[in-house]
């Protein structure tokens, strides 16, 4: 893993002092070296977290002439078997680093490279024969890529924070950007929070060249029709799923020059990750957990149990509500978006304990909840469509009673209320239906909302994202319809930036993720949606593949996704130091976000309830504080740090433009 970033002109040369500061910004996310190169037209930065390699894959690299340059953010799992097919055409390598294969596949195939990519990237790459900047992003968006364009230049990085370096670069919240997160927990690519700044969406290429900037994806989710899936044999399937799983594991494991470790939740996910380490690799096992000091949040029993029978070396920490509390500004930093829960902040600590333990890379269960039907989600939409098909029924309407048996207010013990919620919109021709309560309750937040704000984004209304999907859409199935969403908006937005990437990369830690391997992923949409969602068994097809093993105790266990403390985190014990700061009233008319009365009452219940709230109040706490920190951090201050550690300077250096003048 590593930090990138760049900036390609028509004009005057770039800023090399620029480039170094943005590189600076960076630094987190590589602090293994870094270095530039530059020419006329071009300069790509580059921050190295060493993985692969660590002597030869110093980046930024190029071909064999140096027509062709890349600085790259990821992992490359199948380098191996492309690096011998491009042998195999002629191309010969310098080292043994996955980043050269890119420069070489650039040149062999093409745009068609990265449809051959099996991994998890983002990365620029300039092309001196043709003027051209490529700009790349995995399949899902498991790393970040961030640009901003003017008349005559472009810059690109893996942080906003980066391309804050520039002073001309305006700091302003984007009132729409701002909109999607307040309605779908996080911005839909290209919209970020910020004006101005865009990111490439997750399967896209980009190019800019003196044709201007194109974007275009290489690569789109897709589902058969309903009744037309290709397999229907629940054991071929499973043998299917447990080939593919067991490949894509063991690859993001032992393709690695240094020791990877593996998170261990308690959960379904990771248990079957880490225990595919122990049983189908040769290297040693070392897990890490997340604990709660509160019950109500902690698997920690469950963690013990799949670590005992693994036989690894454990590791935990336990997180309480105050330590929530006094990380949550760092976090933020980092998020670089509002965030509605504070459950990234333990997983900010959780990285910290495994780079402290003295790994750079984990295997996590990232990803299996969105591609193989394991959200309380996609069971209450099932439930849903199921009452839908009769909305007068009475015996149809107690489904609800089913869900979220895991919260101490579940619905079985308010049903009239759990009827009346989920039983608006119930419409199955819609095919956004699945999320239309979240989307309805998270849009509460606009409430908040100064009327200036209100009013602009009454005129102009977010556009139905159910519009969004594919045309073949209306034949699959409705779970198929819920993953698409999911895997479009959340899983890139908010599960895989704020929660992974974000919370890993701030620790220099990588995070590999098996379930999003394009193999699996592919595999697992052309499922039927029964072998997904049995009934409402969520995640059929996984427990069927690897009941021999994991424990019966979390095979069958209820499903318990993963929270922290939210609103009480500062509230209950006391408010952290820098709490009063950004909820002052002239911190809130600096901002321009929220109605400052209405925040001094939210605040106000607050105290008197220890932050103890439901479900509305936790997500308008969590937005008003992570909003308010945003605009303090970056739009109100230079985002460049006083207390981070001071880059050292850069080692690897390529300067076209001297070379040029020596060869003159």
């Amino acid at each position: 893993m590593c930090g990138i970033c760049g900036i390609v002109t028509d004009g005057p040369a770039p800023d090399l002092a620029l480039v170094t500061e943005m590189m600076a910004q960076l630094y987190h996310r590589g602090p293994d070296g870094s270095g530039y190169v530059r020419d006329h037209q071009a300069i790509l930065g580059h921050t190295r977290l060493a993985i692969i390699d660590a002597t030869g894959g110093v980046q930024p690299l190029c071909n064999e002439d140096g027509t062709v340059w890349v600085t790259f953010n990821g992992e490359i799992f199948n380098y191996l078997e492309l690096a011998a097919e491009l042998r195999d055409c002629g191309h010969q390598f310098r080292t043994a680093s996955d980043t050269e294969v890119i420069v070489h596949a650039w040149e062999e195939w093409g745009a068609d490279a990265f449809n051959r990519f099996n991994g998890q990237w983002a990365l620029g790459l300039w092309d001196r024969r043709k003027r051209q900047l490529v700009l790349s992003r995995d399949r899902l968006g498991v790393r970040p890529l961030y640009y901003h364009r003017t008349a005559h230049a472009i810059a690109f990085a893996s942080e906003v924070k980066a391309i804050f370096a520039d002073p001309a670069v305006p700091r302003e919240f984007d009132p729409v950007g701002l909109d999607q997160i307040f309605t779908y927990w996080s911005t839909i690519a290209p919209r970020t929070p910020f004006a101005g700044i865009e990111q490439l969406p997750p399967g896209h290429l980009a190019t800019y060249d003196s044709d201007g900037f194109r974007s275009r994806p290489y690569w789109q989710i897709e589902f058969p029709a309903k009744g037309h899936e290709p397999g229907q044999d629940l054991d071929d399937n499973a043998a299917g799923l447990r080939e593919r799983l067991i490949e894509a594991t063991r690859l993001r494991f032992e393709r690695s020059d240094v020791p990877v470790g593996a998170y261990l939740s308690g959960g379904i996910d990771s248990s079957v990750t880490a225990a595919v380490i122990r049983n189908f690799t040769n290297v040693p096992l070392n897990t890490f957990s997340l604990r709660f000091a509160e019950a109500e949040f902690d698997e920690g029993g469950y963690q013990r149990l799949m670590a005992q029978r693994l036989g690894t070396h454990h590791q935990d920490i336990v997180v309480s509500a105050r330590d929530i509390a006094e990380v949550f500004p760092d976090v933020v930093w980092h998020a670089e978006s509002p965030i509605l829960r504070a459950a990234p902040a333990p997983l900010f600590l959780l990285s910290k304990l495994v780079r402290q333990s003295g790994y750079k890379v984990v295997v996590t269960g990232e990803g299996a909840d969105e591609v193989l039907g394991g959200y309380d989600l996609y069971r209450e939409a099932r439930v849903r469509d199921f009452w839908a098909r009769d909305p007068k029924s009475a015996r149809r309407g107690r489904a609800v009673e089913l869900l979220y048996p895991w919260m101490a207010r579940n619905p079985s013990q308010t049903p009239a209320f759990a009827r009346g919620f989920f039983g608006m919109g119930l419409d199955p021709s819609d095919t956004a239906m699945s999320h239309r309560p979240r989307w309805n309750s998270t849009s509460a937040l606009r409430t908040m909302l100064t009327a200036d704000l209100r009013a602009e984004l009454a005129a102009r209304p977010l556009p139905d994202r159910a519009k969004a999907m594919p045309p073949t859409s209306a034949s699959w199935d409705p779970l198929a319809r819920a993953q698409w969403l999911e895997m479009t908006m959340l899983l890139p937005g908010y599960i895989l930036a704020s929660q992974g990437d974000r919370m890993l990369m701030a620790n220099s830690v990588e995070g590999r993720f098996p379930f999003l391997d394009p193999n699996v992923v592919e595999f697992a949409n052309a499922l039927p949606a029964r072998h997904k969602l049995f009934g409402l068994d969520e995640k059929f097809l996984l427990k069927y593949a690897f009941a021999d093993l994991v424990p019966d105790e979390i095979l069958i266990r209820p499903k318990q996704p993963y929270r922290a403390p939210d609103a009480a985190s500062f509230f209950a014990a006391g408010s952290p130091d820098w709490l009063d700061d950004v909820l002052s009233p002239s911190a809130l008319l600096a901002a321009g976000v929220f109605e400052p009365s209405k925040i001094a009452g939210l605040v106000e219940k607050a105290r008197q309830r220890s932050g103890r709230f439901g479900n509305t109040d936790n997500m308008r706490v969590l937005a008003v504080l992570s909003t308010q920190l945003i605009h303090q951090q970056f739009l109100a201050n230079n985002p460049a740090r006083a207390d981070r550690e001071a880059p050292p300077e850069p080692l690897h250096i390529v300067d076209l433009v001297r070379r040029e003048k020596e060869d003159r």
